[in-house]
């Protein structure tokens, strides 16, 4: 088990690149930019020389349904989205989405089109082609698992801020992709700041790619690696040193921590909202019992409401948002924002076009109002910012009236 340098005679040798021979196996790993032309062309000339019986790339399926299949978003089932709590994934994916065409634009080339390049014309050789990167949404999903409530309050405004904001991509920016990789580089002021999410978002997926490697490798004796320059020195060492077999590796960095049965949250401020309903009605009769009452219902749905209405949220959207609000803290499938988004996605059911102008349309403040996805968004996010700020206003107003 070897690492070799290569000399640098040829196009695509000149680029940032390492070989690492492991198991009878020669794995060429090539350090792309994803945003150089010099990149795709690099890759159009490794494979062009015929010399690899096999190419993969740093993809997972989601990702390159997203750079070759135009049509995918327009596909995506919206209410299952919803229903199966993956709103926010989804806004992270939009998010990225806008970043890469706001670099499209600036930069005069899509972003990951060395990585197109390299699927294209590895299947028109016809070699096996492997996608060796953990899916998106994993990766997201195991990064948010370790955080606190606060980071994950800043990457979601982050998040939200991405999809709002059309300025230029900072210089600096671009140039850490040119180093390396887009999701670190979409996140990349969050991810220098919290060693959680840099972890989950190049560390582990160097471990992961390595592993991946090595399980689709096959019958191959010559593997052409497609990857970000950031994860090149990562990914040789893991694929030199690793000593752990890939079929236990992979499924340990799949792996999410399981839910709590026991959800403690819940069981707290439910305790907390009957006990102090009880004491109130207790101690103080019937008019304070009420008013405890009142006062959590009206500032948890009201400005639950309130936000589906600043949303632009059907009246039977703002109606749900209300109902909802007050049990929302109680169980996360009465989620107001789910619940409002649910019924704003049936009763204006997004159209085809919505779906293909959604990119472009989040690039504006009116796009978030007219297309009807990004509505439905919009309405989710700001009924639970709403339903939030009601249930910390609600429960200090019932405290204050309890020990008045």
């Amino acid at each position: 088990m070897n690492e070799h340098a290569a000399p640098a005679d040829a196009d695509w040798r000149a680029q940032p690149h390492a070989i690492v021979e492991r198991d009878g196996v020669r794995y060429t790993l090539l350090g792309t930019a994803h945003v150089s032309r010099a990149s795709v062309e690099a890759v159009h000339s490794a494979i062009a020389e015929g010399g690899f019986d096999a190419v993969a790339v740093e993809l997972d399926e989601q990702r390159l349904r997203a750079i070759t299949d135009p049509d995918a978003l327009a596909r995506l089932d919206l209410v299952k989205v919803l229903r199966e709590g993956k709103t926010p994934l989804f806004a992270a994916n939009l998010a990225l989405a806008s970043y890469q065409r706001r670099l499209a634009e600036q930069l005069g080339i899509e972003p990951g089109a060395e990585l197109k390049a390299a699927v294209e014309d590895a299947r028109a050789r016809g070699l096996p082609t492997h996608l060796i990167d953990r899916d998106v949404g994993l990766t997201f999903r195991r990064a948010l698992q370790r955080l606190g409530w606060w980071q994950r309050a800043k990457l979601g405004g982050g998040i939200v801020v991405g999809l709002i904001v059309d300025d230029e991509v900072a210089e600096h920016d671009i140039e850490k992709l040119k180093q390396g990789d887009m999701l670190q580089a979409s996140f990349s002021e969050f991810a220098e700041q919290t060693p959680a999410l840099y972890d989950a978002l190049i560390t582990e997926r160097d471990r992961y790619m390595a592993a991946r490697l090595r399980q689709t490798s096959g019958d191959a004796r010559e593997v052409l690696a497609v990857v970000g320059a950031g994860h090149l020195d990562g990914l040789a060492r893991h694929l030199r040193d690793d000593a752990g077999a890939p079929d236990a590796v992979i499924p340990e960095l799949e792996a999410l921590k399981p839910k709590s049965k026991l959800p403690i949250m819940e069981i707290c401020i439910g305790a907390f909202l009957l006990g102090g309903f009880a004491w109130g009605f207790a101690s103080g009769g019937f008019d304070v019992g009420a008013d405890l009452l009142l006062y959590w219902v009206l500032w948890t749905g009201g400005l639950g409401a309130l936000g589906c209405l600043i949303a632009g949220g059907h009246p039977l959207s703002i109606l749900g948002a209300f109902a909802s609000s007050p049990f929302t803290p109680l169980h996360p499938a009465l989620a107001s924002g789910t619940v409002s988004a649910l019924i704003e996605a049936w009763v204006r059911k997004p159209t085809y076009a919505d779906f293909m102008a959604l990119r472009d349309d989040v690039n504006s403040v009116k796009g978030w109002w007219r297309n009807r996805v990004a509505r439905v968004l919009l309405n989710f996010f700001l009924t639970s910012l709403g339903t939030a700020i009601g249930v910390w206003t609600g429960g200090a107003r019932m405290l204050a009236r309890l020990f008045a």
